[in-house]
């Protein structure tokens, strides 16, 4: 079982690599779900832990429409993100239909190289999640999709999450997020079956 802590510090950040977190996903502005971190973030975050760190990948709150000026300034986050030493980075773009932003993701995933690529909650605010598994399948690079199944919770989103593990026929990691707690986590694996976990207190809460 994999856990995968979000974190928006660098203190954050040490306290779960101590308590058993097995990767970090590192953010800043958690009250807007998350943005890019700072470079000097990164910089401090990566270089002293010794699990994996993610980066988010979100220049601005809001949708997850991304213009191509924005495209350029991801662009930019990413190479901060190779420069730091991240293991990989996060993000999510979707088009004003509301579908997955084929063309600008596979272009970002490609940039990212040999970064590893988390495809990140902006899948639940599609109509159907699992159809978004299917045209991330198909995009070279992208190795997780982190998801609550639609859903605020991963017990709520149980069922779409056995789904989209169907559809993404061990191609792709299905993250499981949505409200999974240290406290709860068994509870949720053993509902999902899911091999990979995500939350804000999956390894407890880390504020101070």
């Amino acid at each position: 079982m994999i856990k995968e802590a979000c974190v928006e510090t660098f203190e954050e950040a040490l306290l779960a690599e101590q308590r058993g977190a097995d990767r970090i996903e590192l953010c800043s502005d958690l009250y807007l779900d998350g943005l890019t971190p700072s470079a000097e973030l990164m910089q401090k975050t990566c270089s002293h832990l010794k699990i994996p760190v993610m980066v988010m990948i979100r220049p601005k709150p809001g949708n997850f429409v991304y213009s191509e000026s924005d495209i350029l300034q991801m662009k930019s986050e990413i190479d901060q993100a190779k420069k730091t030493g991240a293991a990989g980075v996060v993000f999510g773009l979707l088009t004003p239909e509301n579908t997955i932003d084929e063309a600008n993701t596979r272009q970002l995933a490609e940039y990212a190289k040999p970064l590893l690529v988390t495809f990140h909650k902006a899948i639940d605010v599609l109509d159907d999640p699992v159809e978004g598994v299917r045209t991330l399948k198909k995009i070279e690079g992208i190795q997780r999709i982190l998801t609550s199944g639609g859903k605020p919770t991963a017990m709520e989103g149980q069922t779409k999450l056995g789904e989209m593990m169907h559809a993404a026929e061990g191609n792709i990691t299905i993250l499981v997020a949505g409200k999974v707690l240290s406290s709860n986590l068994t509870a949720v694996q053993r509902a999902t079956g899911a091999k990979e976990f995500h939350g804000r207190r999956i390894v407890g809460d880390l504020k101070a």
